[in-house]
């Protein structure tokens, strides 16, 4: 089946507009690692056969702890289990860019780059919150994107 644009975008802005407070912290924090791997982007090989690796050993481990190791087996949804790899591949790749570059923790040496970072969050934040507040369409009840439930 074909997606046309339009309807591309609804599907967006109904995901967007239904996030959850937790989804939009982790939104933010790819938003935090986009700068940094913007700003910072270092070609090597080395750094991403390494980050993909750790993230094949780690994500396995984060998914047997959580969905096998327990008594009862946990069923994730597919984008949990992507989270679970997407992690420590953000977490082992982000060290690597900014090892040497004078950040503490995670926070750049620049308050410039700090703002843009921390930016992008608040932008992300008010257009996901504004989304879900649009008033209903024209002719649409269930607003100018319906959210299944």
């Amino acid at each position: 089946m074909h997606e046309t644009p339009a309807r591309i975008v609804r599907t967006l802005g109904r995901y967007f507009a239904g996030l959850r407070s937790a989804q939009r912290v982790l939104w933010c924090y790819l938003l935090w690692y986009l700068y940094v791997l913007a700003r910072y982007f270092d070609a090597s090989p080395t750094l991403w056969l390494s980050s993909l690796g750790i993230s094949a050993i780690v994500g396995t481990a984060l998914y047997l702890s959580t969905a096998r190791a327990g008594e009862t087996r946990v069923r994730l949804e597919r984008w949990q289990i992507a989270r679970l790899y997407l992690m420590p591949f953000c977490v082992s790749s982000f060290a690597a860019l900014i090892k040497g570059r004078g950040f503490i923790l995670i926070f750049h040496p620049s308050v410039r780059d700090n703002l843009v970072a921390t930016s992008l969050c608040a932008l992300f934040v008010s257009g996901t919150l504004a989304l879900g507040r649009r008033p209903a369409a024209a002719g649409n009840p269930d607003g100018a994107f319906p959210i299944k439930n």
